[in-house]
C-alpha cells in the first residue's frame, strides 16, 4: 500500500506547484509582451535498499512558451511592439536582461525606462530631452522634437537596442526577464530586428486553455487526495484483521 502512498503523496504535491504556475500564467493574461511558463509531470523512480517499486512524481518546468502574442494598435508613441522575433535590452541590478514587453516610460531625469529599468542604446541608457515630443523608427531609432522647435529640427537621441538569440536559448529569470541559459552575459544587438511603433504585443497565454488546466490540475489533486484515503482506509482494515487473529 505505500507504494500508492508514495505516488499519491508526491502527486498531490506537485499538482499544488503546478496550479501555481497555472495561476502565475493566468494573472498575466493581459501583460503586455508576457511569454507563458511551461510545466510538464513526470515519474521518477525512488532510490534506496528495498524500494525499487517504489516511484514519485516530480515537476519539471521545460522552459517558456515563445510563441508571438497578437499585436494591438494602441497609438501610443513610446509603445513599441516587436515585429516577428527579437527581445528589447534592458538594464538590470545584475547586467542586461531581454524582453518583449513595450509599453516605454521617460523618467523624471528622461531616461527611457521599461517597468523601471534603463533601456539599453547603443552606447548604454537612452536619454530624452524632458518636454520633447518623441517617435520611435521602426528599426528602434528615437528621434526628438524639442517643445516650440521647427518639425525640422527633429533628430535622433538614441536606438533601442535589439536583440535576436536562438529560440529557447533564453531563461526567465524571477523577476520576469529573460537572460542567456549560458550565465551572465550582453549578447550582441541585430540590425534585422524590427518594431512596430504605436502598438503592443499581447500575452501569449490563452485565457480559455489555462482555465482548463487550472479546472484539470484541481482535479488531479482531488483525485490523489482519494488515493491516500483509501490508503489510509486499507491500513485501517488490515491491522483490524491482523488485531482479529
Amino acid at each position: 500500500m505505500d507504494r500508492l502512498l508514495y505516488t499519491a503523496m508526491s502527486g498531490a504535491k506537485q499538482s499544488m506547484d503546478l496550479q501555481a504556475v497555472i495561476n502565475n500564467n493566468l494573472a498575466n493574461v493581459a501583460t503586455p509582451g508576457f511569454r507563458a511558463e511551461l510545466q510538464a509531470l513526470r515519474s521518477v523512480p525512488v532510490q534506496g535498499d528495498g524500494l525499487a517499486t517504489r516511484t514519485v512524481v516530480a515537476a519539471t518546468t521545460p522552459g517558456s512558451d515563445f510563441s508571438h502574442g497578437a499585436i494591438n494598435t494602441t497609438g501610443r508613441e513610446l509603445d513599441v511592439a516587436i515585429d516577428g522575433d527579437g527581445w528589447l535590452a534592458v538594464q538590470t541590478d545584475d547586467g542586461e536582461a531581454y524582453t518583449r514587453r513595450g509599453d516605454l516610460q521617460i523618467d523624471a531625469n528622461g531616461v527611457l525606462t521599461n517597468m523601471g529599468r534603463p533601456v539599453q542604446g547603443d552606447g548604454g541608457p537612452i536619454i530624452v530631452p524632458l518636454g520633447s515630443q518623441v517617435s520611435i523608427g521602426s528599426d528602434g531609432t528615437l528621434s526628438a522634437l524639442v517643445a516650440g522647435g521647427e518639425p525640422n529640427t527633429m533628430g535622433p537621441v538614441g536606438r533601442i537596442k535589439l536583440v535576436n538569440p536562438e529560440r529557447g536559448s533564453l531563461l526567465r529569470g524571477e523577476d520576469g526577464l529573460f537572460r542567456p541559459k549560458a550565465g551572465p552575459g550582453v549578447l550582441q544587438a541585430d540590425e534585422n530586428v524590427r518594431v512596430v511603433s504605436g502598438a503592443l504585443e499581447g500575452s501569449n497565454v490563452s485565457a480559455t486553455e489555462t482555465m482548463v488546466a487550472m479546472i484539470d490540475s484541481a482535479r488531479r489533486y482531488d483525485m490523489q487526495m482519494k488515493n491516500i484515503e483509501s490508503v489510509d482506509e486499507n491500513a485501517q482494515r488490515a491491522n483490524s484483521l491482523l488485531s482479529a487473529n
